[in-house]
Parts: structure tokens; C-alpha cells; sequence
């Protein structure tokens, strides 16, 4: 392909959903869950043709990210699968701390436009937060919007409680969630 037919292919410009911040990251938007009886579901757990059961659940995407990149690189190609739960989480690319700065940045991209583009389809998105260092927060808190509810995951951050918490209070100050789904056991201070 001509890079001009590129420049009119969606999925390889990506600029297609109402942006937010410096980093122009695709917005999130602010949806209303019920949270009588939260239950999840990993999405490497979910079936083309789910059990009635698991279809009142969302999906969550806190495993590795080999076992979800392909919703990033081919959006459509998972969207029936996912659309037969109650909501989905936004995949929860990782931000590791050792992950040079470029590479969280293009991970909560990744997370905010599969989140945009799962809205555009009328699914209902709850946008996973996650960040590094501060340095990170540039950007993490980007492509939400206020007063929206929340997803965060306690796996691995048991190792730096304070740079999490910094991270978890940073959130609160910055996008003021009106709900916070955790995923696994929240420190005393959350």
C-alpha cells in the first residue's frame, strides 16, 4: 500500500475519537456500571459462544500482554467475542518502571484508543489506570474523563507501596473517580 492509501486506512492513523491532553490520547468516556454484584472474568477465559452465567460479568485484562495484543492490532476481529458481557475493562498494557518512558506512553495510548474504539461500538468501557515512575504521570491520567469510575490492579506493586500509593493519590487528585474497581487485595490506605 501507497503511504497516501495508509493515511486513509483508521486503523493505521487511529485518530478517528475525540482526543484529550498533551499527548492527544483518545478519550475515554465517563459510562455507569451497576455495582450490585461485580464479577470478573479474565479475558483469556472468555469464549466466542460464553455461558449464560459469565455473560452478567466484565472483562478484565490483567494477565500478560501477549494474551491480548491482538485486540490492539485487530480490533474487530475480538469484538463479538467481548460484546456479550456487561462491560469490559480497557486492556492494561503494561507501564513497568523499568519500561523506558516512549514505551508506557504508546501502553496507555494503546489502552485509551481500544477503550474509545469499544465505546464507538456501544459497548461499556471502564478505563484501567496504571502508570510508572511521575514521570509517567504526564500522561497516565490522560484520555479519561472526570469523575468516571476506575479500574486499577494490585498485581506486582506489593514490591513499592509508596510509589504505587504516590501513583494511586496522584490519580485520585487528577481524575477525582467517582467509583474504583480494584482488582486484588487494595492496600489499607485505598
Amino acid at each position: 500500500m501507497t503511504s497516501k492509501k495508509m493515511r486513509v486506512n483508521p486503523l493505521f492513523m487511529r485518530n478517528n475519537f475525540e482526543t484529550m491532553g498533551k499527548w492527544g490520547l483518545p478519550l475515554i468516556k465517563k459510562q455507569e456500571i451497576s455495582f450490585d454484584d461485580i464479577m470478573l472474568v479474565a479475558c483469556s477465559d472468555t469464549r466466542a459462544n460464553d455461558k449464560e452465567e459469565n455473560k452478567s460479568k466484565g472483562v478484565h485484562f490483567f494477565v500478560d500482554d501477549y494474551r491480548f495484543q491482538g485486540i490492539y492490532d485487530n480490533p474487530e476481529r475480538t469484538l463479538t467475542r467481548y460484546s456479550q458481557y456487561s462491560f469490559l475493562l480497557s486492556p492494561d498494557f503494561s507501564t513497568y518502571t523499568d519500561m523506558d518512558l516512549w514505551r508506557q506512553l504508546e501502553s496507555v495510548a494503546k489502552n485509551r484508543w481500544v477503550g474509545a474504539y469499544w465505546q464507538s461500538k456501544g459497548l461499556t468501557v471502564i478505563p484501567t489506570i496504571s502508570w510508572g515512575f511521575s514521570q509517567s504521570y504526564e500522561f497516565c491520567f490522560d484520555g479519561v474523563e472526570k469523575g468516571s469510575t476506575v479500574a486499577v490492579g494490585m498485581i506486582g506493586c506489593k514490591q513499592s507501596k509508596l510509589n504505587f500509593m504516590r501513583g494511586y493519590n496522584e490519580m485520585l487528585r487528577r481524575i477525582e473517580p467517582e467509583k474504583i474497581i480494584c482488582f486484588g487485595d487494595p492496600f489499607v490506605e485505598m
